[in-house]
């Protein structure tokens, strides 16, 4: 384990992971947060004090990449990427190679990951200490298919949140550039900065790893769960819409509780709306597993074919299920009323007065289910 921490974060793919719930980990900082996590609960040498005062667990998870992060892009004049990209695996299934979507940055979303999962996992290790293998295993899940329910990693940004937030995360991300200042040498970037612009920079790496990585859900792409190329010539949306259309799948019928069933559930709608219905692609914009996250269909760009006569005017999303006579657990509610919408419209994906409309609105067609078109009616936007 130790030659794959000390990978470069700006090269994930040499010391990644592909974990059993579909997101791809980077082992530096999830390592360094167990690690953390074990000596403040006794196990091994005890952990340093700090000067000015920081959060070892954070410093070494992700304070120390997210400040350098955004001290880099302070002092360039190029618009220097500071958070992400994500990436791909060459096969899903017998994952060997991954590769970034875009120029690397300190902190691309695999090390984004590994370092909540390490604080996470750290936490939980500095209250009682477990083998690091049974953590692993209850944390990500066996990835078998057969779960009933979602995995803890799934809920690591809710978790996160709860441990960290905003406003501390900004302060140990302070703290440990006012700490880097103290080094000798220090940063040459640190030199001449006052407390005040060193403070400045912690406030926005906060707050733009907040809305990246805590606030807005995560968003599985097309080449994760085994997507066909598109067939034709896709048309590009015109941002921001001003509507959101809800749908259940009906086909699967069962809600998918890990990341291999919402994937094999994505390929399947696939191949059926391709091959059966003669379309370009998946008909949604997104679909949504009970696994806690939000799977790319034709995505935030491309017109999909979900509400006919409707698909340029908004995105069509397809939550996994049939839902006539019950409803999607709550969890799964909660992650497209109180985080995809809100999220969509601060990326500027929707307009702040958009309109939810269920399928069965707009065609003739009991989509999305009455149990789910009743809980609608009650969500912000519904018309």
């Amino acid at each position: 384990l130790p030659h794959l921490r000390r990978h470069a974060p700006t090269t994930p793919e040499l010391g990644a992971v592909l974990a059993p719930d579909g997101s791809t980990v980077a082992l530096g900082p999830l390592l360094a947060g167990i690690e953390a996590g074990l000596r403040s609960g006794g196990f091994g040498r005890p952990l340093p004090t700090l000067d000015p005062p920081a959060d070892p667990l954070l410093a070494v998870t992700i304070a120390e990449a997210l400040g350098t992060s955004f001290l880099l892009a302070q002092g360039s004049d190029n618009n220097v990427t500071t958070l992400g990209p994500g990436g791909c695996w060459d096969d899903v299934k017998n994952p060997q190679n991954y590769t970034l979507r875009g120029p690397p940055s300190p902190v691309p979303d695999p090390v984004a990951i590994g370092a909540m999962d390490g604080v996470v996992l750290g936490a939980q290790l500095a209250r009682g200490p477990l083998p690091v293998a049974e953590l692993l295993r209850g944390y990500y899940g066996t990835g078998n298919g057969s779960e009933a329910e979602r995995p803890p990693s799934s809920y690591r940004r809710r978790d996160f949140r709860a441990l960290i937030g905003q406003g501390r995360l900004e302060k140990e991300v302070g703290a440990v550039l006012g700490m880097l200042r103290t080094l000798s040498p220090s940063l040459e970037l640190l030199r001449d900065m006052g407390t005040q612009e060193v403070a400045a920079v912690a406030r926005r790496a906060a707050r733009e790893f907040s809305e990246r990585y805590v606030e807005c859900p995560a968003i599985m792409p097309r080449c994760l769960w085994g997507a066909r190329p598109y067939q034709g010539t896709p048309a590009l949306l015109q941002l921001p819409l001003g509507s959101v259309f809800l749908h259940h799948t009906l086909e699967p019928a069962r809600p998918c509780w890990t990341f291999s069933a919402c994937a094999r559930a994505m390929r399947d709608m696939q191949r059926f709306h391709q091959d059966t219905r003669g379309w370009d692609d998946i008909g949604y914009s997104f679909g949504v597993g009970s696994d806690g996250y939000l799977y790319e269909g034709r995505g935030g760009h491309w017109v999909g074919s979900h509400t006919k006569g409707y698909n340029p005017q908004g995105f069509g999303v397809g939550i996994v299920g049939d839902f006539t006579a019950s409803l999607p657990d709550p969890d799964t509610l909660a992650l497209v009323r109180d985080e995809l919408l809100p999220c969509a419209v601060r990326s500027g994906h929707i307009r702040p007065d958009f309109t939810l409309r269920g399928h069965r609105q707009l065609g003739h067609t009991d989509c999305p289910g009455n149990a789910l078109f009743q809980e609608i009616q009650s969500w912000p936007g519904f018309e």
